[in-house]
């Protein structure tokens, strides 16, 4: 217990110096108890890190010696003449000296020049010359470089091995290059008092700093113990006592263990509240709740009685010896009349916040209304519907008369409602809702009961309504930019209060917002089926019938608009077959639109019969010369072409060999009926419209039934998924064998389709076939007249072989009149081949690369009729340059017949 005996003013507030030195000194204060575990625990926080700053230099002495050593022996490897000395008849003459000369300049103990095998060329010890270095170096004589803490004769060291390589990356000899270890412990050595020093600077450092605080805590307790300073704690009622505000401390049992006066006129607590169960002091549910609990909560209100009471909770388990709640409570019954119309205001402002998060969140007009009919509900109205105009509905600009809408949306907090479902056509003759459109301006009935106006063009249905319970009404125009998209209307039910003007103006506020959305959507609406009406117009509607493959595609435009990926399926001569995927970047009609100039360039340079890279070299000339033709600030300028991508490849079914080329495009996918799912490793190139780089070619065989998958960057790549993993998935999807090109269509979108892609996705799968060696023939002819007659006879008889007896007059024709061509213009070699298929292909190849051309001939010229009549007994004709040379070839019709008005004569010396 205290002293009970008085003492001064003077006494109190000025210690004499006898107390002040025993308070210094007491082990038994506060203060100096402090202090001493702050003390204890800095040594020990000094030593550690003392420790570790030795371990660490230790550590990094070690690794500055491995990086040294790896540099010297690297840099004098790699350095000019070492390869060539060590191939030399003398390596030691030549390479001692600059081995010397590089340990001086590089700071290490030693670099020596290695055989292979490990024996000495160069040391900076003379009598090791010659003999094999210890330790294992094989590694190196592999050809990789290598660091080690090496432990043997001569000395032990910290040493790296690094081969020397020649022009031709031949492993010819080693370079060894080190630092003792006695050398990188003297190093440590010399670090080691600075370490010491620098610990023993912050243990004083840190013990001053401990000092001064244990002298800064001496002075706020004023030396007092913890005995002292407890009494001091449990006397604290005294104080609580004088709060004008009421204090609860409950325990971790539920019994009140304190209540100041306050906290016992507040809440009229009885004399024999303390150390009594709160659940017995009649405080009413919820606070009896909140205080059982434990929970923390900040003015939080509670009726008590008729006052309205502010609680703020907080565990006392941080701060006091107990566990429990303590609680403050305020009289906040006027406060809370004056704050109950901000709370309402604060109300609208949040629920206005929440509809610029929630509505609009797409470009879709219907989901639009339905986002604002929800989040009115129940918060705002109990009902809400929403009629648009049909034009805004289909994206167009709302026009004429307004007589009828579409009701799009309704939202209540019943379905039993008696009101028209979604999609019903709303007459606009109803008088709150002509009025409103009228004035553009929102319109209230607050008692529907009894309104004038609502309800007369339609008193069963108004019947009905105030049956159910609906009160009252407000319809509020859409509008945007001056325009009428439609109307939204706010219903109450007799639970709820009615609307008032303050709700009108919200309501106004809330629909203004929701109509520049529904606006934005009808535009994009409008604008994307633009485009994906122009890219349904650019893309292949059906793909054409050759030989060579079994095709099957699938084409998914983005959620966000239409975008630049195509496809194409191009037959080409020779039972040849081009199939094409690309890339525009952007989406929107721009990349639609050039999407389609670059598949319309594709086709015209197909039609050629380039070689893929020749192709894409065109292509790419293309795309830089329509960014070049663009007039800077113009509207197109914003999406240039440059950054397309597309993958060229042509399939030959004869060979069965499939040459590709690609401008930044993804590789295709090959599925061998044996060997599985491969990538090949396609030749960098960068995309169309970058110009400056060559196209490559790459050339693979496909053995019969082998699947081509060729896609663009959207199947494979999202904001969920890289590419590695979409390429993962893509196989998975793709590998069954014995599917066709439809099934693995339908297996690829069911594995990695989402039912909205974010990109544009095009899929093209091809199945191999392969033609029957029995469906061709082939003859080389020399360069003599008379063999035109004796290829003219083969080929007949091999037609008739084939059932073709009805085309082989015109074959003959079509023949005779490119061997003699060929025989008479073109050089060695000739070559003549017939493919049978849907149709008939006559190929002829020389090694000339002149190119006939297609002329009217004279009536008095003696030539210049033999390519006319290929043309006009043909179905297409054309020449493929190949290396060496060309190919003149002519498809015809199978069961082909001479035109009825021509008559045309012909024999072997006929000429062009």
């Amino acid at each position: 217990m205290p002293s009970s005996r008085p003492r001064s003013r003077d006494q109190r507030e000025r210690p004499g110096w006898r107390r002040r030195l025993q308070s210094a000194l007491s082990v038994h204060s506060l203060a100096t108890q402090v202090f001493l575990l702050q003390a204890i625990v800095v040594i020990l926080l000094v030593i550690a890190a003392a420790v570790a700053l030795v371990l660490q230099a230790k550590y990094d002495s070690y690794e500055d010696a491995h990086n040294r050593s790896l540099a010297a022996a690297e840099t004098f490897a790699h350095a000019p003449g070492t390869a060539a000395a060590l191939e030399s008849s003398d390596p030691t003459a030549v390479l001692q000296p600059a081995t010397e000369k590089a340990q001086r300049g590089a700071g290490v103990d030693f670099i020596s020049v290695l055989g292979k095998d490990g024996i000495r060329y160069t040391d900076p010890e003379p009598q090791l010359i010659g003999q094999r270095v210890e330790g294992d170096v094989s590694r190196a004589a592999a050809g990789k470089s290598f660091t080690e803490t090496f432990e043997g004769e001569p000395h032990n060291a910290v040493r790296a091995v690094v081969p020397v390589l020649d022009s031709g990356r031949r492993v010819v000899g080693l370079v060894s290059a080190g630092i003792q270890v006695a050398n990188v412990g003297d190093l440590l050595d010399r670090q080691l008092p600075v370490l010491l020093t620098s610990a023993a600077g912050a243990l004083v450092l840190a013990t001053g700093g401990a000092a001064l605080v244990s002298r800064r805590l001496r002075r706020q307790t004023h030396g007092l113990d913890p005995a002292e300073m407890t009494r001091m704690y449990e006397h604290h009622d005294a104080v609580l006592h004088a709060v004008r505000e009421g204090v609860l401390i409950v325990g971790g049992d539920g019994r009140l263990l304190l209540a100041n006066d306050e906290a016992r006129r507040l809440l009229d607590l009885p004399a024999d509240a303390d150390r009594r169960p709160v659940t017995e002091l009649h405080l009413g549910p919820s606070f009896t709740r909140l205080l059982v609990s434990g929970k923390e909560v900040s003015d939080e209100v509670f009726l008590s009685g008729d006052r309205l009471l502010a609680v703020n909770t907080r565990p006392t388990a941080p701060y006091g010896g107990v566990t429990g709640l303590v609680a403050s409570l305020r009289d906040t019954t006027e406060l809370r009349a004056l704050s109950g119309r901000a709370e309402v205001a604060r109300e609208r402002l949040t629920l206005l916040y929440e509809a610029g998060v929630r509505i609009g969140t797409t470009l879709d007009v219907r989901r639009t209304a339905r986002e604002l009919a929800e989040v009115a509900v129940p918060r705002f109205a109990d009902f809400v519907t929403v009629e648009l105009l049909d034009p805004v509905l289909r994206g167009d600009e709302p026009t004429g008369v307004l007589s009828e809408m579409r009701r799009t949306a309704l939202s209540g907090i019943r379905e039993d409602h008696p009101l028209q479902p979604v999609g019903d056509l709303i007459p606009i003759n109803v008088t709150p809702m002509t009025t409103a459109l009228d004035n553009g301006r929102a319109l209230i009935e607050p008692d529907l009961a009894t309104s004038g106006t609502w309800g007369i063009e339609d008193p069963e249905g108004a019947r009905q309504a105030l049956a159910y319970g609906i009160s009252s009404l407000i319809t509020v125009p859409l509008q945007a930019r001056g325009v009428v998209l439609g109307l939204v209307n706010f219903w109450r039910s007799a639970d709820a209060p009615r609307f008032d003007e303050e709700d009108t103006s919200f309501a106004e506020e809330l629909a203004a917002r929701a109509a520049v959305a529904i606006d934005n959507a009808r535009r994009f609406t409008r604008e994307h089926a633009m485009a994906v009406t122009l890219q349904r117009s650019l893309l292949p509607r059906d793909l054409p019938e050759q030989d060579a493959l079994d095709v099957a595609w699938r084409y998914l435009p983005a959620q966000a608009g239409v975008g630049g990926d195509w496809f194409d399926v191009i037959p080409l001569p020779g039972l040849r077959v081009a199939l094409v995927v690309g890339d525009v970047v952007g989406h929107g009609m721009h990349a639609a639109a050039t999407m389609g100039r670059l598949r319309t360039a594709i086709l015209n340079f197909s039609s050629l019969d380039l070689p893929p890279a020749d192709l894409l070299a065109h292509l790419d000339d293309l795309v830089l010369r329509i960014d070049a033709d663009q007039a800077p600030g113009s509207e197109v300028d914003r999406t240039t072409v440059t950054g397309a991508t597309c993958l060229y490849a042509i399939y030959d079914s004869v060979s069965g060999r499939c040459t590709l080329a690609h401008a930044g495009h993804l590789a295709p996918a090959f599925v061998d009926p044996w060997n599985g799912v491969t990538f090949p490793e396609l030749p960098v190139s960068p995309p169309l419209g970058v110009g400056g780089h060559p196209f490559e070619e790459t050339e693979v065989d496909l053995a019969e039934g082998s699947r081509l998958v060729l896609f663009t960057d959207g199947l494979v790549e999202d904001r969920h998924r890289d590419v590695d993993e979409g390429l993962a998935l893509l196989s998975n999807a793709i590998a069954p064998a014995g599917l066709t090109p439809e099934e693995t269509c339908l297996a690829v979108t069911d594995a990695m389709l989402p039912g909205q892609p974010t990109d544009d996705i095009a899929l093209l799968v091809a199945r191999t076939r392969r033609l029957d060696r029995y469906r061709s023939a082939v003859w080389d002819v020399p360069l003599d007249v008379s063999a035109v007659s004796r290829v003219r006879a083969e080929a007949g008889r091999r037609l008739e072989e084939w059932g073709l007896e009805e085309s082989v007059f015109v074959t003959e024709l079509v023949l005779s009149e490119l061997v003699t061509n060929a025989i008479r213009y073109g050089a060695d070699p000739v070559q003549v081949r017939l493919l049978y298929g849907r149709t008939l292909f006559c190929e002829v190849s020389d090694g000339s690369s002149t190119s006939p051309h297609l002329r009217r001939a004279a009536a008095t010229d003696e030539g210049g009729r033999g390519l006319f009549l290929v043309a006009q007994f043909s179905q297409r004709w054309g020449t493929r340059y190949v290396s060496p040379g060309k190919i003149i070839w002519a498809e015809i019709a199978l069961g082909a017949e001479l035109p009825e008005a021509s008559v045309t004569m012909f024999d072997d010396e006929l000429a062009w």
